[in-house]
């Protein structure tokens, strides 16, 4: 009986034209070897399975090639490919770093490599793994891999980059290899099928090198499985029970369910899947996968984005012309809040559930949200302009007497003009008027008279000027520093409507100017007369204000007030 080989040994590359998905870096690697520009040491690093070990084995044949083809591949017929082909050569020497990470392992690799190459040019060293070295193994190694000799190139391979050190990193020419994608995968299985006489399924392929994550060892690994478990004849719905992964079927009849807003029959899906031993976790992100994949198959330019097989991508499109984009953002929003909760709900069962009800309202939302639109009734406006024309020509010729409507009037009130405002003054707990000068009156308040031009120009006396003042005074809140000197002063009158008022410092006058909006129409209505006006001024012999030391300021305050002194005596205190 022969021995069995697995497909990921039996169909490794042998040549760089036969690595999958890696085509610009094996592009580079083929142009460094045509130039002979070749580095001393490279880091080939990527995620597992992606060919980073097999391109530094590919890579130090053909360099030890004595033949190279015209496309600059291995020859495999010269004595340094067959004894590389039949892993004999001495040129060729492969480290696993994991199991060989101490110091002593690289002292032992540094004394190897004095030793020139037997047959070739270039003793080749592959350190796979090397992230797994300790950073004693690190320093001891830092020295060789920055000068080795002519003969040696080192090749380092890893999965996690990150865990290199720096001083590694920069002596290294580094090749960042990429995820096999699926189109490629599933190409490759379907040459490893043929080459096996296996009848497989192009949407089982599919399924194949989603479920790898772009590592294509992996792919042929499940291959390998699935052919044990199928026969020569893999099916989809082998995949699917092998693998278990849930089908597509089951997604495709939650998004009908969810445009016609069934609920009872999408809990019913979601039992079903539950019933087969699928976890729900793995059904929430299968969810929000399958609607990304319809939002990407409603636009052409999006739709090479779908990595599935030719069959599955059309229903997807038939899908998406059913889906609004208001409907799969929603959908998408919904599933990924339901993937963040998860961990830490503690009915899981629920929260999913309650997942697919709100994807169901989802359409009654759309329903409700949707205009209703009644036809355009066409209307004839011929008649409704003759009828225009025919009021604003009668209203030209026979002008109507203007309508004075006075709200609140009172009815002891002589006849008015129109031309100012008035406003019955119902103030606020605190003024803040910002302007100074005479500004317009603020917008009423709650409960306010409406505001009505009027024009009057009524005489008055200077004891009506008084009680005017009095009465505003009356209406400013206690909180207001100048109430008090208002109270005690009032405006002078200089002419039959100009009032002035004397203030005795520049702090009483901004805040007098401060209410001079509000106090000069106050004024005008309380003495019915539209011309008053307020100006404030200082007097003239506080106008210049000489600066006092601190003795005069004291005797100033002692002669007002003979307790201060009396005061400072008792407490023995100095003037400062």
């Amino acid at each position: 009986m022969e021995n069995f080989i697995v497909s990921a040994r039996k169909y490794r590359p042998s040549t760089f034209q036969s690595v999958v998905g890696q085509d610009a870096l094996t592009k580079t690697l083929k142009s460094a070897i045509k130039s002979n520009h070749l580095a001393h040491a490279y880091l080939f690093c990527g995620p597992r399975g992606v060919g980073k070990t097999t391109c530094a084995r590919i890579f130090a044949k053909t360099i030890n090639c004595e033949n190279l083809t015209a496309e600059h591949e291995a020859c495999n017929l010269c004595e340094s490919c067959v004894s590389f082909n039949q892993q004999r050569s001495y040129n060729i020497h492969e480290l696993d770093a994991a199991s060989n990470n101490s110091v002593d392992d690289i002292r032992s690799l540094i004394d190897q490599v004095r030793i020139p190459p037997q047959i070739g040019k270039y003793s080749v060293y592959i350190v796979d793994e090397v992230h797994m070295l300790s950073p004693g193994a690190f320093n001891a190694f830092l020295k060789t891999l920055e000068e080795p000799p002519t003969h040696a190139i080192f090749i380092l391979a890893t999965t996690e980059k990150h865990k290199i050190i720096p001083t590694i990193l920069s002596r290294c020419q580094i090749y960042d290899f990429n995820r096999i994608s699926v189109a490629d995968t599933v190409k490759h299985l379907q040459f490893v099928a043929q080459s096996e006489h296996v009848t497989v399924d192009i949407n089982g392929l599919n399924v194949i090198a989603q479920k790898s994550d772009g590592g294509l060892r992996d792919a042929l690994s499940i291959f390998d499985q699935l052919v044990s478990f199928c026969g020569n004849n893999i099916t989809y719905q082998g995949v699917i029970d092998n693998l278990n992964v849930l089908d597509y079927e089951y997604y495709f009849r939650l998004v009908a369910c969810f445009l016609t807003g069934n609920v009872s029959q999408s809990l019913l899906i979601f039992n079903e899947v539950l019933n087969k031993g699928f976890d729900a976790h793995h059904f929430v992100t299968g969810m929000s996968s399958h609607l990304r994949d319809v939002l990407v198959s409603k636009d052409a330019t999006t739709i090479q984005l779908l990595e599935v097989g030719a069959g599955i991508g059309e229903r997807y499109q038939k899908q998406a012309l059913d889906c609004s984009p208001d409907f799969i953002f929603n959908a998408l929003k919904i599933s990924n809040d339901c993937d963040l909760d998860y961990r830490i709900s503690k009915n899981k069962r629920l929260l999913v559930e309650l997942m697919l009800i709100r994807l169901c309202q989802l359409a009654e939302v759309k329903k409700k949200t949707e205009p209703v639109t009644n036809p355009i009734q066409k209307i004839d406006i011929a008649p409704v302009l003759q009828t225009v024309n025919n009021t604003v020509v009668n209203e030209v010729q026979t002008p109507k007497p203007i309508q004075k409507t006075y709200v609140n009037e009172q009815p002891a009130q002589p006849p008015i003009k129109v031309g100012e405002a008035v406003t019955t003054h119902l103030r606020p707990t605190s003024i803040s008027i910002k302007t100074s000068g005479v500004t317009s009156a603020p917008e009423p308040l709650y409960g306010q008279k409406t505001t009505v031009l009027i024009e009057r120009n009524e005489p008055f006396t200077d004891s009506d000027m008084e009680n005017a003042w009095i009465g505003f005074t009356n209406t400013i809140p206690e909180q207001i520093r100048i109430i008090s000197f208002m109270q005690s002063n009032s405006p002078v009158r200089i002419s039959d409507n100009e009032l002035e008022i004397y203030v005795s410092n520049i702090m009483q006058e901004n805040e007098i100017k401060r209410l001079q909006g509000e106090i000069i129409s106050y004024l005008r209505q309380q003495l019915k007369n539209s011309s008053v006006q307020l100006t404030v001024k200082i007097t003239e012999e506080n106008e210049i204000q000489r600066a006092f030391s601190p003795e005069e300021s004291y005797k100033i305050m002692a002669a007002q007030n003979p307790a201060l002194e009396i005061l400072r005596k008792n407490l023995q205190l100095e003037i400062d």
